[in-house]
C-alpha cells in the first residue's frame, strides 16, 4: 500500500498535519500517531455538544482517545459516500450522501419524500415513539412511612437483636435505650412488604426502561451519523491541528474555551473551565501565562463554576485576589465572577521594565506600614502605661532619660552618617571629570542592570508561552506545544479604545501650533538641562588659595592645594 500524501503547515508556530478534504478523513488511521497534537481529552465541559462526543466514547469512561476518533472516522467513511460532506460540519443531511441502507431506510421513514434529514427531525421522531408500559406497582404504605422505616430499620434490628441475647443472658439492655414502637414480628412484616413492592417497581421500570431503548435503537445510528456529520471534523481541528485555536478570523472557537472574562477594561477571550484545582497549582505556572482563576456564579440559572483567564496584555496594576468582574459564556449569559488565585507571569516586556520598581515600591510600602503600626502599638502602650502609672501612686516610676546612657549611639549613628557622606562625596568627585552625554550613559546604565535581568526573563518567557500545561491540568493528554506568541497574545486579551472627547471640565489651555508647542518643550528642556549642568559644575568646582586658608585642618588645606595644582589653568583661572 502506497503511503498516503499528508499535508502539513506550521500552526501556531508548530508543524502541524492539515486536515483539509474527505481523504485526508478516509486515511486517518495511517497518521503517526506522534503528529497528532492531542491524544485523549475530557468528554464533558467542552464547546462540542457531549452527545457527540460520548457517540465517539466507545468505552464510556468519559474520555475521547485517539484510537477512539479513528474509528469514528471509519464508521463515517462507510456511512457516507462521500466524507468530504463532513467538512460543511452542519446537522442537515442529503439522503442520497447516505451509505448505509438501513440508516438510509429509517431516514426515509422519518422524512418521506424529502430529500435531506436534519437533527430535529429525528429528534421530533423519537419524541413521538410510544411504547406499552407496565404498570407500576402501588406503594403499600404512605411515603412518610417508609421513609421512616428506613430511617429506623438499622436501629429498630440491633435492638431486637440486643433483645434477643439478653433472653438468653448474653446482654443487657440499658433502661434509658429506646424501645421500638412495635413488635419484631410487625417490624419484619412491614420491611418484607416494603421490600417486595420496591422489587416489582423496579422490574416495572427496568422493563419499562428497555422497552424505550428498544423503540429508540431504531434511531440511534441516524441520529449518530448526523450529529457526527456536525461536530466531527470540528473534533479534528481541536484534536490534530488546533485550527479553531489558532484562527485569525475566530469564526469558530476552540472546543476548550469558555467565554469572555471583561476585567480592568480588558476582554479576556482566552478562558478555560478549571475541573481539578489542584492539578492546575501544580501544572499551570509552568505555562508562562499570566493566568486570573475566577469562582462563577450566575443566581439567575443556578450555576456555578470556576474559570481561568489568560492575560496576555496590558498592565497589572489593578488585578488583584478579591477583585470582581463579569464572566459572560459562549451562550451570552453572565456570571458574576470574583478573582481567587494569581499565577503571575509576564504580560509583556514593558511590563518587565516596571516590575523591579515595583517591587521595591511594594517592599517600602510594607516596611513604611509595618513600622508605622509598630509605631502606634508603641505609642498607645506608652500612653496606657503612663495611664496606669497616674492611677496607681505606688507604681514603680521610669527612670529619667540618661544622656550617658545613649552617648555610644549617637556616635554610632554620627560615623553612619559620615560614611554615607563620604561615599556620596566620592561618586560625586568620580563623575566630575564626565560630560553630560557620559552622564546620561551611566544613568541607561544604571536603568539596564536593574530593569536588564527583568526584561530578558520576560523575553524568554513570552517566546515560549504554552497553553499545553493548563490543558493537561484540565485532563487533556496535549502531545505538542500550543505556543501563545506576542503577536497572537494581543488577539486573546482585547484592551478599551476610547474616541478622543473633549473635558468641559479641564482648565482653558492657550491654542498653540505643533511647532510653537514643540520648539517651547526644546527650549524648556534645553533651560533645565544647562541649569542642573551649571550647578552641577558649581558644586564640582576646585577650592581656591583663599578657601584653602580658611580651612583648619592641615591635611583637607593639602587635599585642596593638590587639587588645584592637577587642574589646567584655564579652569583654574575660572
Amino acid at each position: 500500500m502506497a503511503k498516503y500524501n499528508w499535508k502539513f503547515a506550521n500552526v501556531g508556530g508548530v508543524t502541524r498535519v492539515r486536515i483539509q478534504s474527505g481523504e485526508d478523513i478516509r486515511h486517518l488511521g495511517e497518521l503517526d500517531k506522534k503528529m497528532w497534537t492531542v491524544l485523549s481529552c475530557p468528554t464533558t465541559g467542552l464547546e462540542i455538544c457531549e452527545d457527540s462526543l460520548k457517540a465517539m466514547d466507545l468505552d464510556g469512561d468519559g474520555k475521547l482517545r485517539l484510537k477512539e476518533v479513528v474509528a469514528a472516522s471509519e464508521w463515517l467513511c462507510a456511512a457516507l459516500k462521500d466524507p468530504k460532506t463532513l467538512l460543511a460540519q452542519k446537522d442537515v443531511l442529503a439522503i442520497e450522501d447516505i451509505a448505509d441502507e438501513a440508516i438510509a431506510a429509517v431516514a426515509k421513514k422519518i422524512v418521506g419524500k424529502k430529500k435531506e434529514i436534519a437533527l430535529a427531525d429525528i429528534d421530533a421522531a423519537i419524541a413521538a415513539i410510544t411504547v406499552e408500559e407496565q404498570s407500576v406497582p402501588a406503594a403499600p404504605l404512605e411515603a412518610d412511612i417508609i421513609a421512616a422505616y428506613k430511617e429506623k430499620s438499622a436501629e429498630y434490628a440491633a435492638y431486637y437483636e440486643q433483645e434477643k441475647l439478653q433472653k438468653l443472658g448474653l446482654a443487657l439492655i440499658p433502661e434509658d435505650a429506646p424501645k421500638p414502637g412495635m413488635k419484631e414480628k410487625d417490624f419484619l412484616a412491614m420491611g418484607k412488604q416494603i421490600a417486595d413492592w420496591e422489587a416489582a417497581k423496579a422490574a416495572a421500570e427496568g422493563a419499562n426502561a428497555a422497552a424505550w431503548d428498544a423503540a429508540k435503537a431504531e434511531f440511534a445510528p441516524l441520529r449518530k451519523l448526523i450529529l457526527l456529520h456536525r461536530d466531527f471534523f470540528r473534533v479534528l481541528r481541536n484534536f490534530i491541528t488546533f485550527e479553531d485555536f489558532y484562527d485569525n478570523n475566530k469564526k469558530t472557537i476552540a472546543s476548550f474555551e469558555a467565554g469572555t472574562l471583561i476585567i480592568d477594561q480588558r476582554a479576556c477571550h482566552l478562558c478555560l473551565r478549571v475541573n481539578d484545582l489542584p492539578k492546575h497549582d501544580a501544572q499551570a505556572p509552568q505555562s508562562g501565562i499570566y493566568l486570573l482563576y475566577c469562582d462563577c456564579e450566575s443566581k439567575k440559572l443556578g450555576k456555578k463554576m470556576q474559570i481561568v483567564a489568560a492575560m496576555t496584555q496590558g498592565d497589572i496594576n489593578n488585578l488583584s485576589v478579591g477583585k470582581n468582574a463579569i464572566f459572560y459564556d459562549n451562550e451570552g449569559n453572565d456570571y458574576d465572577a470574583v478573582v481567587t488565585k494569581i499565577i503571575d507571569n509576564p504580560i509583556s516586556i514593558r511590563q518587565a521594565f516596571w516590575t523591579p520598581y515595583r517591587k521595591f515600591a511594594k517592599w517600602i510600602e510594607e516596611k513604611i506600614n509595618k513600622s508605622a503600626a509598630e509605631k502606634d502599638a508603641k505609642a498607645f502602650d506608652d500612653m496606657t502605661a503612663k495611664a496606669d502609672a497616674a492611677a496607681d501612686p505606688n507604681a514603680e516610676k521610669k527612670p529619667a532619660f540618661d544622656i550617658a546612657k545613649f552617648a555610644g549611639i549617637f556616635a554610632a549613628i554620627g560615623m553612619a552618617l559620615g560614611m554615607i557622606g563620604t561615599a556620596l562625596a566620592a561618586v560625586a568627585k568620580g563623575m566630575s571629570g564626565f560630560s553630560w552625554w557620559q552622564l546620561l550613559i551611566v544613568f541607561v546604565c544604571i536603568l539596564l542592570v536593574i530593569s536588564g535581568p527583568s526584561m530578558i526573563m520576560a523575553w524568554l518567557k513570552l517566546r515560549r508561552r504554552n497553553l499545553a500545561p493548563v490543558l493537561n491540568a484540565n485532563g487533556w493528554a496535549v502531545n505538542a506545544d500550543a505556543i501563545i506568541s506576542v503577536l497572537f497574545g494581543r488577539t486573546l486579551t482585547e484592551q478599551v479604545v476610547f474616541p478622543l472627547v473633549k473635558d468641559p471640565l479641564a482648565a482653558k489651555k492657550n491654542k498653540m501650533k505643533p511647532w510653537q508647542a514643540t520648539c517651547v518643550t526644546i527650549a524648556c528642556v534645553a533651560i533645565l538641562g544647562l541649569g542642573g549642568w551649571g550647578v552641577y559644575k558649581y558644586m564640582t568646582r576646585p577650592a581656591t588659595i583663599e578657601q584653602i586658608e580658611e580651612v583648619s585642618d592641615p591635611q583637607a588645606a593639602a587635599e585642596a592645594a593638590e587639587a588645584i595644582v592637577e587642574t589646567p589653568a584655564e579652569e583654574a583661572a575660572e
